[in-house]
């Protein structure tokens, strides 16, 4: 990860980040739009999120899905689609595999409530980005659900830097 990369991380987040490691994917205009983080952060304490939304704009789009209700359904799905249930189960697999990789935290809690629910669409909509499309079931979806809002535009000079994140976001 550059310095640049890292200031425009800070600029995203409006605070400095915490346990960068790389840039895994980039907006259209260029900037980190997800970024891959340590299992730990500098005092060891866990860091399970792997992959971390940082583009406001997206940020913000994704906030706005999540207020509709739409984890609810995406979790009641699981329940009744059984190919769904088990491509999301996959999902969760390779993300613990990914992180593991890296450092294992000793536990299969991975993030976003995989692969019981759907907990938090940001990490699912980061991961999927991250591992190109067919890996995060619900991911997809909710960048399909976006795709003609996003990806455009540059979110460093859009008006609603942090506009949107969730608590917890890091």
């Amino acid at each position: 990860m550059t310095e640049a990369d890292r200031a425009t991380v800070a600029e995203q987040l409006g605070r400095e980040p915490r346990a960068l490691r790389a840039v895994a994917h980039r907006c259209p205009s260029g900037h980190p739009a997800v970024v891959q983080t340590n299992p730990r952060l500098p005092d060891g304490s866990p860091f399970p999120t792997l992959y971390y939304l940082t583009c406001p704009r997206l940020t913000a789009l994704v906030s706005r899905l999540e207020a509709s209700g739409l984890m609810r359904e995406m979790t009641e799905r699981l329940a009744t689609d059984p190919e769904l249930a088990a491509a999301y189960l996959a999902a969760h697999r390779a993300y613990l595999a990914e992180r593991d990789a890296i450092e294992s935290l000793g536990t299969d809690v991975s993030a976003g409530g995989m692969p019981g629910r759907v907990k938090c669409l940001h990490v699912h909509v980061a991961h999927a980005l991250a591992a190109g499309p067919g890996v995060n079931p619900f991911g997809d979806q909710t960048l399909a659900l976006l795709s003609d809002e996003w990806p455009s535009g540059s979110c460093v000079t859009d008006q609603s830097v942090n506009a949107g994140r969730p608590k917890g976001q890091g």
